[in-house]
């Protein structure tokens, strides 16, 4: 097929997270505002152009308070740093449509190789606009201290409020530029 433009659909696109809350359960929220650079062969994808830009502004974790706290210079400084950022630079294949996905992603100035597992979920006809669709699904855990993010309180029952591995999944549909 040959590597060709992919646009984002945010519609039916998501970039979420989750991380432990107070040691006995999980916090989980959304980045509402994202956007994508996606060159792509889907036969190969090894030699794919990938690029995300996510606004840190619009984090809802469907608590406003929280959110306004996560917006805040104690989390991600949105107003110095409006945006986390990810560029692959190295994609393998490693089975059937499964890909380890590596790239540098950015959160507060601070740039670190991080690896996504990620799979290919195919391709379609959109039945309704006639466009090629395909899309993607992965995931991986990051340290959010090594980026910075260290903010923290203590719990009575021993722990901290916020653990440190953050889970972070997404979900891409893209539709084949015409």
């Amino acid at each position: 097929m040959g590597k060709t433009v992919w646009n984002l659909d945010t519609a039916h696109s998501e970039i979420g997270f989750s991380v432990k809350h107070m040691m006995i359960s999980k916090a989980k929220g959304t980045f509402d505002n994202f956007s994508a650079t996606i060159e792509a062969d889907v036969d190969d994808l090894t030699n794919s152009k990938l690029e995300i830009k996510i606004d840190t502004g619009s984090i809802n974790t469907r608590q406003e308070g929280r959110d306004e706290h996560l917006r805040s210079a104690d989390f991600f400084d949105v107003e110095n740093h409006p945006n986390i950022t990810f560029v692959a630079t190295d994609i393998k294949k490693k089975s059937g449509n499964n890909y380890d996905v590596t790239g540098d992603l950015t959160v507060l100035g601070t740039t670190k190789p991080v690896t996504f597992d990620i799979a290919f979920e195919g391709q379609s006809k959109d039945p309704m606009s006639g466009n090629t669709v395909a899309g993607f699904s992965g995931e991986t855990t990051i340290s959010r201290k090594e980026f910075g993010l260290t903010w923290n309180a203590a719990v009575e029952t021993g722990g901290v409020l916020v653990g440190d591995d953050v889970k972070v999944h997404v979900e891409i549909e893209a539709h084949k530029e015409a």
